[in-house]
């Protein structure tokens, strides 16, 4: 195909969540208390973090950063789906499109390699707790963010500008989560380079980080079961429950969105996908770091004490 010869794309059309136009107002409302409902739970997340000295630890930095990560993915996406929604408009320009690409791959990648860094300090915390303090020390941990976030930028920019690079000729509807194969079957030039960088990505930093949290877990297992006491076995469990949590319900997720077969109804899945996304693992997160943890509820206390009597 020639890309000549059509009119280059120049706007897309959403769908899924935005074609009830009846129900417009209450779409809208929803996503907003959703939404806002994010931004709060993590920001105080990051608020007792920083202001609190006893969650200053490895754990809780990476916590931080992983609230970080959810204010992101949910930012990336939900404002131009309350924008659409409230201006009766299903549209994004090719621009707002690919900075969509850019900050939703971005935070997509950096959450899975945080938690792979989280699994990695609670495996030290267990399997090694003499030398914990030595091993996660303040200069390692920032080092590894750095890392992290390094490497997801540097991955999200290459996809980003490798989709520059194509043409989009038409047709233009896309769904409302960004996801780069969505976008790439739209493109009536060759992709080849693209699937060939997704394909690396899914191998390194996807099946990689998978397979190292695996790992990490699989020791921490074996390192509890082989604690004689009943009380001891809780201790250590409690100390990675809420890590492993947020694990199974991010890689579920994943799971569910690529390995699943696609089938009639794969509209309907992408809407459940873009609400696991966005909203529901983005609300969980901090609701499971903060319900689940003594220390969090302590900080909340003293930070906003006149909002916990």
């Amino acid at each position: 195909m020639e890309p000549g010869n059509h009119t280059r794309v120049t706007e897309f059309v959403m769908q899924g969540l935005l074609e009830h136009p009846h129900h417009r107002g209450l779409f809208f409302a929803l996503i907003l208390c959703l939404y806002t409902a994010v931004i709060l739970g993590n920001s105080l997340i990051i608020v007792a973090v920083v202001f609190h000295p006893p969650l200053h630890t490895s754990m809780y930095f990476f916590i931080a950063n992983l609230a970080t990560v959810d204010i992101m993915c949910s930012s990336s996406v939900l404002p131009k789906m309350m924008e659409n929604l409230l201006r009766g408009k299903k549209t994004i320009s090719f621009e707002g499109r690919m900075a969509q690409l850019f900050a939703f791959s971005m935070s997509g990648a950096t959450e899975l390699m945080l938690l792979t860094v989280m699994s990695s300090d609670r495996y030290v915390a267990i399997c090694h707790p003499l030398h914990y303090v030595n091993l996660m020390t303040k200069r390692v941990c920032i080092t590894l963010a750095i890392g992290v976030w390094a490497v997801s930028i540097g991955n999200s920019l290459m996809h980003t500008l490798l989709m520059l690079r194509l043409d989009f000729c038409g047709p233009n509807l896309i769904q409302p989560v960004c996801e780069i194969p969505s976008l790439l079957v739209l493109s009536c030039s060759s992709t080849y380079l693209n699937q060939d960088m997704v394909f690396l990505a899914d191998i390194f930093i996807a099946m990689g980080n998978f397979l190292l949290t695996t790992v990490s877990y699989s020791f921490i297992i074996i390192a509890i079961l082989k604690i004689r006491s009943s009380k001891g076995k809780q201790k250590a469990f409690s100390t990675c429950s809420s890590h492993l949590l947020v694990v199974t319900l991010f890689y579920s997720t994943v799971i569910y969105t690529y390995i699943s077969p696609t089938s009639s109804d794969f509209l309907a899945k992408n809407k459940m996908v873009a609400i696991m996304y966005t909203l529901v693992t983005p609300i969980l997160n901090p609701l499971i770091y903060s319900l689940r943890n003594k220390e969090v509820k302590v900080a909340f206390r003293k930070i906003f004490p006149f909002a916990m009597k």
